[in-house]
């Protein structure tokens, strides 16, 4: 991170939710911020925040599943504020439907921005990134990119795919002995307004699996791991940490409680009609002009914070905590031993 002038940051998707909060947050550093989202009125809400906290923002309506959309806002970033030192890749949509409820159309829609969307801005961050050597890009993930749930086949495939992808780039990136860098932040449930706009075809409003976190949190995550990239991946919240260590141990087991709950734990008992707005195809601030802003319908449930997020950004002072107390373990062992011998 440079120190003799501003960082220079693209989010994608900064219209709202994680990436709103995220922009708040390099707003508040001073950074020049480039924000990427199709919601002009998001986009405008979002420039204000960057402004008001401090930095500088530059909003540009831009739709991720157009490579050539995504290039032309990075030309215009680094026309604007200079070479581009962190870029991250936060936007997506979904269905929350069954998968035999979804139409083809609409999980390509769903891969094209979920997935692709990371893909392009990848590239597109590194075709500025390789001849200078140097600048950092994360990957905002999902603890359902490693275990999937029902009702999310798209967005948990899309997940899937970018854990593949950003490992496959990592090894080549090591292997030409790059000073750039790429790091994932996986997150948990986040109170993020997605649940109010996303495509469904569930009888009750959609909800976040509990527990919930508050998108601050996720936007803590981000930030130290734009800040720590040389870690692969970070685990934001105990949710994301108990739900990737479970599918490592009991697959099946998770398997059959997901089946059982993972239904009813996505919904409200709102109902909900079939024809709400939603923001698969079309943003959904472009009628009326309304910003929505970080938060979602969900702040009585969710977190303002995340204990283990210390545990996270401190890994190397908890393994040598670790190892200092299996070892003093072993010696008073050993030790007994001794004087019973």
């Amino acid at each position: 991170m440079r120190v003799s002038s501003p960082q220079v940051v693209v989010i994608t998707g900064a219209s709202a939710g994680i990436a709103r909060a995220t922009a708040q947050v390099f707003g508040a550093r001073g950074a020049h911020v480039g924000l990427i989202a199709r919601g002009q009125a998001g986009l405008d809400g979002a420039a204000k925040d960057v402004d008001n906290a401090g930095g500088r923002a530059l909003a540009i309506p831009t739709d991720v599943a157009d490579y050539d959309q995504l290039d032309a806002a990075a030309t215009q970033v680094e026309d604007t504020f200079g070479p581009i030192d962190v870029w991250i890749n936060i936007a997506f949509t979904s269905v929350f439907a069954p998968f035999h409820e979804i139409k083809p159309e609409e999980f390509r829609r769903v891969t094209e921005v979920s997935y692709l969307g990371f893909v392009y801005g990848t590239m597109v961050a590194l075709s500025r990134m390789r001849p200078r050597d140097r600048g950092t890009i994360v990957q905002c993930g999902s603890a359902l990119g490693g275990r999937s749930i029902p009702l999310q086949s798209a967005y948990c495939g899309a997940k899937h795919a970018i854990n593949g992808f950003t490992e496959s780039l990592r090894t080549e990136l090591m292997n030409d002995g790059s000073n750039i860098h790429v790091t994932l932040a996986q997150m948990p449930a986040v109170n993020t307004p997605q649940f109010s706009w996303v495509l469904s075809r569930l009888p009750n409003h959609p909800q976040p699996v509990p527990p919930i976190y508050q998108p601050e949190v996720a936007a803590r995550g981000i930030v130290f791991a734009a800040d720590h990239p040389q870690r692969k991946q970070y685990w934001v919240g105990a949710s994301t940490v108990g739900t990737l260590f479970g599918q490592k141990l009991a697959p099946a087991l998770l398997n059959r409680y997901l089946a059982r709950t993972g239904y009813s734990s996505q919904q409200t008992g709102e109902k909900v009609g079939p024809d709400r707005p939603n923001n698969l195809w079309e943003p959904v601030d472009g009628v009326g002009g309304h910003d929505h802003g970080a938060h979602g319908d969900f702040d009585n449930k969710a977190h303002a914070h995340a204990p283990q997020l210390w545990f996270s950004h401190h890994a190397h002072l908890v393994s040598t905590a670790t190892a200092a107390a299996a070892g003093a373990t072993g010696l008073a062992a050993a030790t007994t031993r001794w004087h019973r011998r």
